[in-house]
């Protein structure tokens, strides 16, 4: 019985990963508001080491549409402004010499839609981690049936368990994909 509840500890284990990982790549992706976790997947070549933003300067939000980023060393502005620039934020960075601004527009229709289909194409990759840790938890209970160590009730029980933790999860996504959707469409 205990190979049961190990098995699931594990798939449940994992399934709350891809919930925990969805959430951030949506949080990558800027609606119409300034949000510094945009930030959190550029970083700027320092000293040698690519090094995060957000571990050598203060960001701060004044206002939803702008992100205002104070490097605590300020030799550094020109190489963050670089990578900025370099991103994929569709942002252009306004480097006044002692801080960077960052306005961010408000979102075109079309832009929406694009942003909307890349949180979908997340959510669908989610799906397959949840299908494929359900997978195998599968194979982890036919692995010990097989052994004889797990009664076939057992194992019909634990697969039932498992695809119980399989909706629950993938509903997790549909409803964290719905809400994300909401704030994108949102003028």
């Amino acid at each position: 019985m205990a190979d049961v509840d190990e098995i699931l500890m594990d798939c449940e284990e994992r399934m709350e990963k891809t919930i925990a990982s969805l959430g951030d790549n949506f949080a990558s992706v800027r609606t119409g508001r300034a949000n510094a976790m945009v930030l959190d997947r550029i970083s700027v070549d320092y000293y040698g080491a690519p090094t995060p933003i957000n571990q050598m300067a203060a960001i701060k939000a004044p206002d939803a549409h702008l992100l205002v980023i104070e490097p605590w060393d300020k030799s550094s502005l020109k190489a963050i402004e670089q990578a900025l620039q370099q991103s994929d934020l569709g942002v252009t960075p306004n480097n006044d010499g002692s801080v960077i601004r960052l306005p961010f527009p408000a979102l075109t229709e079309e832009r929406r839609r694009e942003l909307a289909k890349q949180c979908r194409t997340y959510s669908e990759e989610a799906r397959v981690a949840i299908r494929n840790a359900r997978r195998d938890a599968n194979g982890a209970v036919e692995k010990a049936q097989k052994n004889d160590s797990l009664p076939e009730d057992e194992a019909r029980r634990a697969e039932d368990a498992v695809q119980k933790l399989t909706d629950k999860y993938i509903g997790e996504v549909d409803k964290l994909l719905k809400k994300k959707e909401e704030d994108l469409m949102e003028v």
